[in-house]
């Protein structure tokens, strides 16, 4: 469900409430384009474990795969190796 930012200035955060009793989540809009997105904290908490539980799994694997620095040195040589090839 889509407001805009003025309904949440007018209303308040308790707008929030009754949306929530129809919708998973509310956009809010910002002059003519979606800029936000609200969603109860429950669903934020468990997104949030997703993205880390997520972003472990990468690290176990580059470390698994040897795809990691051993020293500053390395870490710096590799940034400026992208940069140079970005």
């Amino acid at each position: 469900m889509n407001i805009t930012a003025n309904e949440v200035k007018t209303k308040g955060v308790s707008v929030f409430d009754t949306m929530f009793e129809k919708f998973n989540e509310v956009l809010i809009n910002v002059r003519g384009k979606n800029k936000y997105c609200v969603i109860p904290f429950e669903e934020y908490e468990e997104y949030r474990a997703y993205q880390l539980d997520k972003a472990h799994k990468e690290v176990m694997q580059d470390l698994k795969e040897g795809k990691y620095h051993t020293s500053v040195g390395q870490h710096i040589d590799s940034i400026k190796l992208a940069i140079k090839n970005d």
